[in-house]
């Protein structure tokens, strides 16, 4: 296979430097283009016979003689053209048996309709765009090595239509997204990705180093505190969308760089969260599929609301089959009875979520809010009004996919402050994952915060779910990768 490309390619470049010695520019500067291959096919009715100006890579070429036909593929899908001597003339003719399957053409010519009905361009100008000095990957039939897609993803696009489709829905989803918030008043925003103090989640930072300001800092992990910091400032709804950074394992749900929705709305709480999740999901649903039914993997999920709501207590409970009176030691029996490893110490919050992660979350077919989560886990939401032990939490899942969290923010200075100061002792004893203290950030809170509601969505798993992909490097475009061997 490896000299089979050697040959084409050394074939592919004696083209070129024949066209360079014809006087032809092979990389001319502008080509105006008057229709796409979508348009020509869709318009037929009225272009048939009209003169049109297409451009695309040469899929195939095909033909013998004095008469060849071709694809081309350009954004919108394919076009045939058809290149006939005595129409193009001798030298464009001769252009043509220069021309190699990949190159970026231009064509000129009437619109017309084989005799096998194809929506077809009869050329009688064709123009060479860029020359290509490699042969396309398989001969066409596709870019099938995961490792080749991902490293290669320029290769991927144009070999692979279903690839192309994914991440031009994956811009539709993105759109849906924004289209939704701003109808609800909500402002796009921005805030630092370098960040002295890292927060907003529990993760291991990556780290840099800032020589003028001498000064380590931190890829952001989350966009919260600064997007709470606006709420503070009179910015009433904000949202964000943009890469977070987790310095941690990499497998088919996770990836170091991501893309994040983050939100916050004054005057509201974790149940509004739930409805406008609800709406946001079906909406970004809408615009890639039109409807509340979508496939995943075999099953068919509806998305219509409203959704499942499980106590994260009755969820473990429920899991471990164990009595509505149970102690941490009973709990911890039955779960590592059923193969979860729990760490050491031991808690109620670290039960909880080795138990949701390895036992319940990756059940949740249908979408459902796991809500009421342990607070120790949880340092930056406000606690139910029943237990002080609970606070009012929510992940939700779709498919088996955790691609949302939310709370009833936390508004109280002091009471963020010592939850802060327990994460602090949690870091120090080794826990790299525990959340820092923030000054800054409780300054903010002291000149007070109002109610509040806040939701972050994993928008790559978002669009994992909405085009059927089971890996998320599937639905990023550079996804990180180990070093090539």
């Amino acid at each position: 296979m490896e000299r089979e490309e050697s040959t084409a390619a050394e074939a592919m470049r004696e083209h070129e430097a024949e066209l360079r010695r014809r006087g032809i520019d092979p990389y001319p500067r502008t080509f105006e283009r008057t229709h796409t291959s979508a348009e020509v096919a869709g318009g037929f009715d009225s272009l048939e016979g009209t003169e049109v100006v297409v451009a695309g890579r040469l899929a195939a070429a095909r033909g013998h003689g004095k008469a060849a036909f071709g694809d081309l593929h350009d954004v919108d899908g394919r076009i045939q053209i058809y290149v006939r001597k005595d129409e193009v003339g001798d030298e464009a003719f001769e252009l043509w048996k220069l021309v190699d399957v990949g190159d970026i053409l231009g064509a000129r010519g009437e619109v017309m309709k084989t005799r096998t009905g194809e929506v077809s361009i009869r050329v009688a100008e064709l123009t060479l765009l860029a020359k290509a000095h490699m042969p396309l990957p398989e001969k066409w039939h596709g870019l099938r090595d995961k490792e080749a897609r991902y490293r290669q993803r320029y290769l991927d696009l144009i070999a692979n239509e279903q690839s192309r489709d994914v991440f031009l829905r994956r811009s539709r989803i993105l759109s849906a997204v924004r289209g939704f918030l701003e109808e609800r008043g909500f402002v796009e925003v921005e805030t630092p990705v370098l960040q002295p103090v890292y927060g907003g989640a529990f993760a291991r930072p990556f780290v840099t180093h800032h020589h003028a300001l001498d000064r380590d800092l931190y890829l952001r992990i989350a966009d919260e505190l600064y997007l709470k910091r606006l709420i503070v400032g009179g910015l009433e709804r904000v949202f964000e969308i943009g890469k977070d950074f987790r310095n941690e394992g990499v497998d088919r749900t996770h990836s170091p760089e991501f893309t994040q929705l983050e939100l916050y709305q004054a005057y509201a709480d974790y149940n509004d969260m739930m409805a406008l999740t609800e709406e946001l999901v079906v909406r970004a649903a809408e615009a890639v599929g039109g409807g509340t039914a979508i496939p995943w993997q075999g099953d068919e999920i509806d998305l219509s609301p409203p959704w499942k709501r499980l106590r994260v207590a009755d969820a473990v409970a429920e899991r471990l089959d164990l009595p509505p009176e149970h102690g941490l030691e009973e709990a911890a029996r039955a779960a590592v009875e059923r193969g979860v490893e729990l760490p050491e110490p031991l808690s109620e919050g670290a039960l909880a979520e080795k138990v949701l992660d390895a036992l319940v979350e990756p059940e949740l077919l249908e979408p459902t809010f796991l809500v009421d989560y342990p607070l120790e886990i949880s340092p930056l939401a406000k606690t139910t009004p029943d237990d002080p032990a609970t606070v009012e939490r929510f992940e939700f899942f779709i498919g088996g996919l955790e691609l949302g969290n939310s709370f009833t923010e936390l508004n109280d200075p002091r009471e963020q402050r010592a939850r802060f100061e327990y994460q602090v002792e949690k870091r120090e004893g080794g826990d790299v994952e525990a959340h820092g203290m923030d000054e800054d950030f409780i300054a903010a809170l002291e000149y007070g915060m109002p109610p509040t509601g806040g939701l972050g969505i994993g928008l790559d798993r978002l669009v994992m779910l909405l085009t059927d992909q089971r890996n998320i490097r599937d639905v990023i475009l550079f996804p990180t990768m180990r070093p090539e061997e």
